[in-house]
């Protein structure tokens, strides 16, 4: 709630407004609007998760170049590469953020997922959030992801699939106040 709101209001609108966020889900929306994970963090985030993936893949690619001349060794080399990738994007995706409420990207950025509601991410939404939801979000040409920067809430499809928001774990950084100049000392006559 902006305190510009807040100081508009009537008084008794401030009586319900303070009972509604007395509730968990009132304090759950009031909470939200500070805690809202900006767009930019959360394509960082995505950046980071497929990093490590896609990492893997190149140098799967790279090690079947150089096990080229032996055509079953390449292709040993290339399907392990292929599974050990796919088995780091579930790990990351699933496991990670079923247990934590983030992944590997996200705990980088400073960003957690939970429901809507405030609950802690559990391993079913996790599942539905990124093996049925990220799949639809790319079959739109990205357009899913882009959902979030135009949403009040920030929500992307595969949010609005699964119930779940991307909020920041930790609060701003604040800067350090300027260090007070010196005092000077009063001269002796």
């Amino acid at each position: 709630m902006s305190l510009r709101l807040e100081q508009e209001a009537p008084r008794a609108g401030r009586r319900a407004r303070v009972a509604e966020e007395a509730s968990p889900r009132g304090r759950a929306e009031s909470n939200f609007e500070r805690l809202r994970a900006p767009f930019s963090l959360r394509c960082g985030a995505l950046l980071i998760d497929y990093i490590i993936p896609v990492a893997l893949l190149a140098l799967a690619t790279l090690l079947a170049r150089v096990f080229g001349d032996a055509r079953r060794g390449s292709t040993l080399v290339l399907t392990a590469g292929y599974l050990t990738a796919a088995g780091v994007a579930a790990l990351n995706l699933v496991f990670v953020a079923g247990l934590s409420g983030r992944t590997l990207g996200k705990w980088v950025a400073g960003l957690r997922i939970e429901r809507r509601d405030g609950v802690p991410l559990s391993f079913g939404r996790a599942l539905v959030r990124h093996l049925l939801g990220y799949p639809l979000t790319l079959l739109t040409g990205g357009l899913g992801f882009l959902l979030a920067a135009f949403d009040a809430k920030g929500r992307a499809l595969h949010d609005l699939l699964a119930g779940t928001i991307v909020v920041r774990s930790r609060g701003a950084r604040r800067t350090p106040a300027p260090p007070a100049p010196p005092r000077e000392r009063p001269r002796k006559p």
